[in-house]
């Protein structure tokens, strides 16, 4: 299943008091980087929503924090399908900060990302359509 990699540069508002990343923003990263692949695939999530009546839902979430990023630095969010369901996707997602000298990548956080399909106006699940399936995988 094809890997995604988007660039993302820390910037002040995404840190705490204590000058590093929030905790939280991570999900915000990971959401992101989800959006973007949508888009590099062609798909617009509002796009999608209004031809469709359906919509990606986050329904589940685990990460782990490995190591703090600070400001100014520059990470590669990535976002990896490693399950389908009828109605859902396991999508595999971590955040690499990237040194600008060395080039050496230091895992910061990751963690799995479960999107389910659903009916806009019921929150119901709906099967994932094939054309949809067939650009993610």
């Amino acid at each position: 299943m094809n890997s995604f990699i988007w660039p993302l540069r820390v910037y002040w508002e995404d840190t705490d008091a204590g000058g590093i990343v929030f905790y939280a923003n991570y999900l915000k990263f990971f959401e992101r980087a989800r959006t973007e692949w949508f888009r590099s695939l062609g798909y617009s999530q509002q796009e999608l929503k209004e031809k469709t009546g359906c919509m990606f839902i986050v329904n589940q979430t685990q990460l782990k924090y490995l190591h703090p990023a600070v400001l100014d630095d520059e990470l590669h969010i990535s976002a990896n399908v490693i399950e389908v369901r009828g109605a859902s996707l396991v999508i595999e997602q971590s955040a690499i900060k990237i040194s600008p000298v060395s080039q050496k990548h230091t895992p910061l956080c990751k963690g799995s990302i479960k999107i389910a399909w659903v009916q806009v106006g019921s929150l119901k699940p709906s099967r994932i359509p094939q054309d949809i399936l067939q650009r993610i995988l």
